[in-house]
């Protein structure tokens, strides 16, 4: 079965390709040969990921799911939360911006707990008969704390500053094979596997 993951970002598709292959085929925006630049303006995770799947499945009438994904920190009233990705707005999506503007935040700041917070939307091929195509929510969530300083080569966005409860590394030094076992978006993606092989098999 083909499904459209509605993101152009190369690590994600990878870490997902790594959890949902060879069971289900995952396709990214660029592989269906969409070019558009779907707005990400709720004010939510869950209404951001439905914004990007709701257009996928408008507009190719396939099968597709979309994420959202937010750090959020205690200490900062659950900041930056769907921000996560323009956190410093002076740029866009700039990881290393992003995490200067967070430590400078928490500068001082002894509670550095937090968590990572992904919801999938999932919405079914409008011609699987079969299947209701209202969309599905599937959310995974993981505590953790903020480091003090970069730590680890791996990973991407956050991750060499966030440190997993019952971790004593970040999930840049941990690695993708313990991050995909672990991580907000691979609990959040299990769950969508569950569904989609326990519906499609």
């Amino acid at each position: 079965m083909k499904i459209v993951f509605a993101t152009n970002n190369k690590n994600k598709l990878t870490e997902i390709r790594k959890i949902l292959e060879p069971q289900l085929e995952i396709v990214s925006l660029s592989d269906i040969g969409c070019e558009a630049d779907i707005p990400e303006t709720a004010d939510t995770l869950e209404g951001n990921a439905l914004l990007k799947a709701r257009y996928i499945a408008d507009q190719y009438h396939l099968a597709c799911f979309a994420d959202d994904t937010g750090l959020e920190v205690e200490a900062l009233n659950g900041a930056p939360g769907v921000h996560s990705a323009r956190f410093d707005d002076t740029t866009d999506h700039d990881s290393e911006a992003n995490m200067r503007k967070l430590l400078h935040e928490l500068n001082g700041k002894d509670n550095r707990r937090a968590r990572f917070r992904t919801v999938i939307a999932f919405i079914p091929a409008s011609h699987d008969t079969d299947s209701d195509s209202s969309p599905l929510l599937f959310e995974g969530m993981i505590n953790g704390l903020i480091a003090r300083e970069k730590h680890g080569i791996g990973g991407f966005g956050y991750d060499p500053i966030f440190i997993p409860n019952g971790y004593d590394k970040t999930f840049a030094e941990l690695g993708t094979d313990i991050k995909n076992r672990i991580s907000h978006r691979a609990l959040a993606v299990r769950k969508l596997a569950d569904h989609l092989l326990h519906h499609f098999h």
